[in-house]
């Protein structure tokens, strides 16, 4: 089980992976601040949540993002990586995980002969890519009047949203380590690159345990990988 110590050094470690592999083109290392004597958060000391809560085109929020520099990592194509976690008592209670990509490609649209010779770029080149934000969001607290956030099916405790629908919440088995987001977003968006220097990164076990209702259980859900101990 990770705590708010493991999971600093494991983001801090696949950070400086990333940095190795050419796939990173700027970066903010983590932070760990102590809020109480039960709670600690995990993240970096640009960010700024409130800027989610802004009614705003993608666009716009993209370009605030990367003003305040509200990111853990800039991937060489512009697209953002965020971690943030939260725990009490070394218990994980939230997470923010997001991937936004850049919308749109200008720096390789106006040089494109830079790119096309290397195969690392070739998935992001591809013409028929439509750029689509995600985040996995993990919530197992209470609000200011004692009640669980979460709910079955509507708001599963860990969900996926896939471009910035307001209702969408597809439940997944549990909160992700920062390796499994990370190797989720390298895997899928940029495989060429994994596949090429996947033996860069660092491999971790960790997981967290699952947190799916037994409602959710009967719909179309994601599962995290389960490691033996």
């Amino acid at each position: 089980m990770l705590t708010a110590k493991k999971t600093y050094i494991q983001i801090e470690r696949i950070t400086t992976d990333i940095i190795r592999t050419g796939l990173c083109d700027d970066q903010n290392f983590p932070s760990i601040r102590k809020y109480s004597e039960e709670i600690e958060e995990v993240g970096v000391n640009t960010y700024d949540n409130n800027i989610f809560l802004k009614s705003i085109p993608y666009k716009d929020m993209y370009l605030e993002l990367c003003t305040k520099r509200t990111f853990n990592i800039k991937m060489i194509d512009g697209a953002l990586i965020q971690m943030q976690y939260r725990f009490r008592k070394n218990k994980i209670e939230s997470h923010r995980l997001a991937f936004f990509p850049a919308p749109d490609l200008e720096i390789f649209q106006n040089e494109p002969d830079l790119y096309l010779e290397d195969e690392i770029y070739s998935d992001i080149l591809d013409k028929r890519v439509v750029s689509v934000p995600l985040r996995f969001d993990f919530d197992d607290g209470k609000d200011s009047y004692g009640k669980k956030i979460s709910c079955p099916i509507i708001h599963p405790v860990s969900h996926l949203t896939i471009g910035q629908y307001k209702n969408c919440r597809i439940p997944v088995s549990s909160a992700l380590t920062p390796y499994q987001f990370l190797k989720f977003v390298i895997m899928n968006f940029y495989n060429t690159a994994y596949t090429s220097y996947s033996s860069n990164f660092a491999e971790y076990k960790d997981c967290f345990d699952t947190t799916l209702y037994l409602e959710e259980k009967e719909i179309v859900n994601v599962c995290t990988p389960v490691y033996k101990k």
